[in-house]
């Protein structure tokens, strides 16, 4: 930029070669205008492990999700029936690293839909025994720790009383309760 390179053509055609290589890429209308760009050579990522809990919870700041869903149950006497689950996503190329959270965390499961790779908890246990205490230890910043806050009080009423070892979810979290 302080060059203007970036308003000449070369200069112009060398941040399109760096566009093309992050996560969007370029426009339908930048691929016909500059059909010919060579994206730059993006190095794969070795190592992909998790080194410091904190890394994963500020991780899951950014890129996590806690939902809860409620869906139509036939085996529920009130015909719905409540799901806690723990997403993770990010892009294709960052596989090994998602798939690392598995053993990490104890659990979980790895889907790739496209370009898009997502790791994902649904199992209950799970929630009450690895997750809901991994981020009372671990804390989530900001907005998403509502978020975290909501999802362990739909844990703790979920939760048959004494049916987890670590006892009640609101007692996990007294920090995250209203």
């Amino acid at each position: 930029m302080l060059d203007n390179e970036h308003t000449q053509i070369e200069g112009l055609r060398k941040i399109l070669a760096i566009k093309t290589s992050m996560n969007l890429g370029l426009s339908e209308e930048l691929k016909v205008a500059f059909h010919d760009t060579i994206p730059v050579p993006k190095p794969k990522v070795e190592d992909q492990e998790i080194k410091d809990p904190h890394w994963l919870a500020g991780f899951t700041t950014g890129e996590g999700c806690f939902s809860i869903k409620i869906t139509n149950s036939s085996s529920n006497h009130i015909g719905f029936q409540v799901l806690l689950v723990f997403t993770l996503t990010q892009h294709v190329r960052d596989e090994e690293l998602m798939r690392s959270l598995i053993d990490y965390l104890g659990c979980g499961n790895v889907s790739v839909d496209g370009v898009v790779v997502n790791y994902l908890v649904t199992k209950f246990s799970d929630m009450t025994d690895k997750i809901i205490p991994f981020f009372v230890e671990n804390p989530i910043e900001g907005a998403k720790s509502k978020d975290f806050m909501y999802f362990c009080k739909v844990a703790e009423l979920t939760l048959v009383p004494n049916s987890s070892p670590l006892g009640r979810v609101g007692d996990l979290a007294p920090s995250h309760r209203t």
